[in-house]
């Protein structure tokens, strides 16, 4: 019994032996293919160097994220994932022990946030861009990021790290996704500032869409998104009681308020009246509501782009006035899908302008192609 004892202690010995040797030429194989060039760390590399080689082995891309690899980041192309903030000349901020902030001016400028404002805003040209700042580390893990400080870097705009905090009261604690830009305002066209009518539209009659006093900006930004995905050739805008061109209409449109141009009108009424006396007919939009009038109403889907329109967007809760309303020759509605109940029997601006330019500018596509039949 005891010398059973003895061997199988001295049999466990060999085993954990076996295992422990077994172990450890893993970790070596192992090694030898994590390390550049089949490197091995030896035993013997004193701890300072072996600190280096570990470093080495680390080093990673920047902008590049290993673990959570995005679609949009392999369409990067390498030589932007090899292009670091720190690489650009000029570049201040904390890493140089400065603090950077808005010039003192600052009050005549805008400070536009999010990444594809920012970067429209820089590429489009129609502002005139003083400095780029980026939250602290942020070029070097989102390729998107470190597109807008290439695009700031072509442009000659200084570009400055600063903290969370800093951009969170730049931009009054909205999404600044890690970027804000400080640069001049845009405003609304003016008839000074318009060298042409624009009566061409795009693969058929031109529709302008004309908004009276909308105030919300996150309902103008939704309303010119939508306008330029589908098509529309201009927006007019009153100037009195209509929210101004800001970076939160521009963040609202994901940036489009950076490449379309919006017009702006002192008198909507001088304005239909000019087009209608050039051939365009005025299109206004009411609710399911609408009180009787002596302008036909229609369905939205009923309506036919057959030459220039003019289609009107009335404000928040009032809608178009009774002074616009009088120069229309058609009014569209959205039909709704159920019996409403009251108080809700209305869309916000922002959808019903994107469902209408929807409609109409479909049946410009459809004719468009009976046109082209043979």
């Amino acid at each position: 019994m005891r010398h059973y004892k003895v061997v199988n202690a001295w049999t466990r010995l060999n085993i954990d032996a076996l295992n422990s040797r077994l172990r450890s030429a893993s970790y070596h194989v192992t090694s030898s293919f994590l390390l550049p060039e089949n490197r091995r760390i030896s035993p013997f590399v004193k701890k300072r160097d072996r600190r280096e080689l570990n470093h080495e082995r680390s080093v990673q891309v920047p902008g590049y994220n290993y673990k959570h690899k995005k679609n949009n980041e392999s369409k990067v192309s390498s030589e932007l994932r090899k292009l670091c903030l720190e690489d650009f000349p000029g570049v201040e901020g904390r890493q140089l022990g400065k603090k950077a902030t808005l010039d003192s001016n600052s009050e005549n400028h805008d400070v536009v946030f999010g990444i594809a404002p920012c970067f429209l805003a820089l590429s489009q040209g129609r502002r005139k861009a003083f400095k780029l700042f980026v939250k602290d580390g942020e070029a070097t893990q989102r390729a998107s990021v470190l597109k807008v400080c290439e695009e700031a870097h072509s442009r000659r705009v200084q570009i400055c790290h600063v903290g969370k905090k800093d951009l969170d009261k730049m931009c009054l604690g909205r999404v600044h996704q890690g970027v804000c830009l400080q640069a001049s305002r845009l405003d609304y066209l003016t008839k000074a500032s318009r060298n042409t009518l624009g009566d061409k539209g795009n693969n058929g009659p031109p529709l302008w869409l004309v908004l009276e006093e909308i105030q919300d900006p996150m309902n103008l930004g939704a309303i010119l998104r939508s306008a330029y995905f589908l098509g529309v050739d201009r927006v007019a805008s009153s100037l009195h009681r209509s929210c101004p061109l800001s970076p939160v209409v521009s963040k609202a449109s994901s940036g489009v308020m950076e490449v379309m141009e919006v017009y702006g009108y002192e008198s909507l009424e001088d304005l239909l009246r000019m087009k209608v006396a050039q051939g365009w007919q005025v299109v206004g939009s009411v609710g399911t509501d609408a009180e009787a009038m002596h302008t036909p109403i229609l369905r939205c889907s009923d309506f036919q782009l057959t030459k220039p329109t003019l289609l009107l967007m009335g404000g928040e809760g009032g809608g178009l006035s009774r002074e616009l309303l009088s120069l229309c020759q058609a009014l569209l509605t959205i039909p709704a899908g159920r019996n409403l109940l009251p108080g809700v029997e209305s869309l916000n601006v922002s959808v019903a302008a994107g469902i209408l330019l929807h409609s109409v500018l479909r049946s410009r596509q459809i004719n468009q192609l009976g046109h082209l039949r043979p």
